[in-house]
């Protein structure tokens, strides 16, 4: 028996059609085994595809299930903020000014999501990341350097580091503009020496526009992802290493990503502490719904 199973698409981290990350929901997950989950993703074939349940909690709105097409990842964050946004636009939660935060189930446990309204409608919604964990300092820059095609000059005076709000990504800085859009991102350099470290993520204080705080990219061969043209799940951690070596005040920071792969996308980041300690990280963006579909299996 042919089973339908209907899906939402939507751009994340954008307010523009084709820009953003673009994300596909399946609001009923009920009844799909974990492979075919797997299969649905690679068939869809974008950055994370994910699958809304029932929690496991009562006290809790939904549980998400986040799968790149070559593997199930524990949180991330255009997923979550684009399938809340889905949520919403199709009356599954009910968020309101007077209430404005959901609870989301993720395999790193629970994801509070907030909702801000404009002129009565959504706007902006934010996910809140886990405290970060940072790594010991990657002492091998030559190999940083090497895995992009670029120079040891090319990097930045700041830690190659690896950071974590629940997906780790290894952050090599750069020095411009020039560098990190002239960039090769070497798969086999990855494979034989940093496949066991987080995605690789890049940043320059040098951005295309003056209200972004730096401009990034993303590369996770380990996902099936060549590059990813916005990564909520890294911006967390990006953030956290902006404000611990005083390259971003605490408080509201833009990542802007995408832009090399023709579509831009703008992450809002929000860092809180309580003296040196990070105690509250937060990653949103707006989304913009694309269409709807089925798959027939």
């Amino acid at each position: 028996m042919v089973r339908k199973l209907h899906y939402h698409r939507v751009d994340v981290f954008t307010n523009e059609a084709f820009g953003g990350n673009p994300l596909a929901v399946f609001l009923n997950g009920r009844g799909l085994s974990t492979e075919l989950m797997q299969r649905i993703a690679k068939e869809m074939n974008l950055s994370e595809t994910t699958f809304v349940l029932p929690p496991e909690d009562p006290a809790n709105h939904w549980k998400l299930r986040i799968f790149t097409p070559a593997r199930e990842l524990p949180m991330a964050g255009h997923p979550t903020v684009g399938t809340s946004f889905v949520l919403a636009r199709e009356h599954m939660v009910t968020p309101t000014e007077a209430d404005p935060v959901i609870r989301l189930e993720e395999g790193v446990g629970l994801i509070p999501v907030k909702f801000s309204f404009k002129n009565g409608a959504v706007s902006l919604i934010q996910m809140q990341q886990r405290a970060p964990i940072f790594s010991p300092e990657f002492t091998d820059r030559q190999l940083a350097a090497d895995v992009l095609s670029l120079s040891v000059d090319d990097l930045a005076d700041y830690p190659v580091q690896e950071v974590s709000c629940g997906v780790p990504f290894l952050f090599i800085p750069l020095k411009n503009m020039h560098a990190i859009q002239t960039l090769k991102f070497r798969t086999d350099i990855w494979e034989r020496a940093l496949k066991n470290y987080g995605e690789i993520f890049v940043f320059t204080r040098e951005t295309t526009y003056p209200e972004s705080t730096v401009h990034s990219r993303m590369f996770a061969p380990s996902m099936g992802i060549a590059e990813d043209p916005a990564t909520g799940g890294a911006s967390g951690p990006l953030g956290s290493y902006l404000v611990r070596y005083g390259i971003a005040s605490s408080g509201h920071i833009i990542s802007e990503q995408g832009f090399e792969m023709g579509r831009p996308s703008y992450i809002h980041i929000e860092i809180r502490q309580s003296g040196d300690e990070i105690n509250f990280v937060g990653v949103g963006g707006e989304s913009v719904y694309m269409g709807e579909g089925f798959l027939e299996i």
